[in-house]
């Protein structure tokens, strides 16, 4: 996570230490605080949950950088998505020849090695961090999409929005939710509602911690709403850190593309490490 984000969280996030000894009327005061700072947190949750996007598709050019060590990979691509059905991401190599595609739907995660005619196609339940955090595709959809979510859980409720804490200081406002061994946490403006940061945390005291830091900058107006279109992602599990930056360019709203791929039967099935190692090699 950036230092600033850490920042941000920790003072914002801070307790208020409180005296055991109070009168009458300070208790009544202190009652009547609490409430009033129920309501204000509240309204600050939905008016960040309102900004969830209208639309049904969200399409856009990109550029794809990945860092792993000293590796460091850039490739441009295509971004197109399909409200609460498929995420996909086609990487291109030299501008027009489709080198790999990463494709999220409801069951699977599908990753593609066009170059090598490799793949992997398998349920999020074999995914490591994917299940350990209960993230699943509506989770993931919320990621892309810039929104709030609760693992497991396909949309928000207003009941399910109570289930959230906020903690507002200055412009900056930090929504948290915790479950079991897991932290989610937005950091959002308070003027605005927008989401700048998510950070989902897996701690685990015998294997160490896991998180994932998702930062969103330069948004730009999609219909009513507004879209971002500089991601940052950064995903930290022991001593292994790994970027992946996304520039969103012409975003749009096309409707005119196959929402499944159809995997040859000339692609040959691998695991993870080793497709992974042959992104790297593009």
């Amino acid at each position: 996570m950036k230092p600033l984000s850490f920042l941000k969280i920790a003072v914002i996030a801070m307790p208020f230490v409180m005296g055991s000894c109070k009168s009458s009327k300070t208790v009544e005061k202190s009652v009547e605080k609490v409430a009033t700072d129920d309501v204000a947190q509240h309204q600050m949750i939905q008016k960040v949950s309102d900004n969830a996007q209208y639309a049904k598709f969200i399409t856009s050019k990109v550029k794809f950088q990945v860092k792993v060590g000293a590796q460091d990979l850039t490739l441009t691509g295509n971004l197109k998505m399909k409200r609460d059905d498929v995420i996909r991401l086609q990487l291109m190599a030299f501008g027009f020849v489709e080198a790999g595609r990463l494709e999220f739907t409801k069951d699977y995660v599908l990753i593609m090695d066009r170059i090598n005619k490799q793949y992997l196609k398998v349920p999020y339940a074999h995914l490591d961090f994917l299940r350990n955090s209960g993230l699943n595709f509506y989770s993931l959809q919320a990621l892309f999409w810039n929104e709030l979510f609760q693992p497991g859980r396909s949309k928000l409720t207003d009941e399910q929005l109570k289930d959230y804490k906020a903690n507002i200081g200055g412009d900056d406002v930090v929504i948290s939710l915790e479950k079991d061994k897991m932290s989610y946490k937005w950091l959002a403006a308070k003027s605005t509602g927008l989401i700048k940061m998510a950070n989902i945390l897996y701690k685990d005291k015998f294997r160490g911690n896991t998180q994932l830091n998702w930062d969103y900058m330069e948004f730009k107006k999609m219909g009513s709403k507004k879209f971002p279109t500089n991601n940052m992602i950064t995903f930290t599990t022991g001593d292994k850190e790994v970027k992946l930056g996304l520039m969103l360019n012409y975003l749009g709203n096309d409707s005119d593309w196959e929402t499944r791929t159809e995997v040859s039967g000339k692609y040959r099935q691998v695991n993870v490490d080793e497709i992974l190692r042959r992104f790297m090699a593009l």
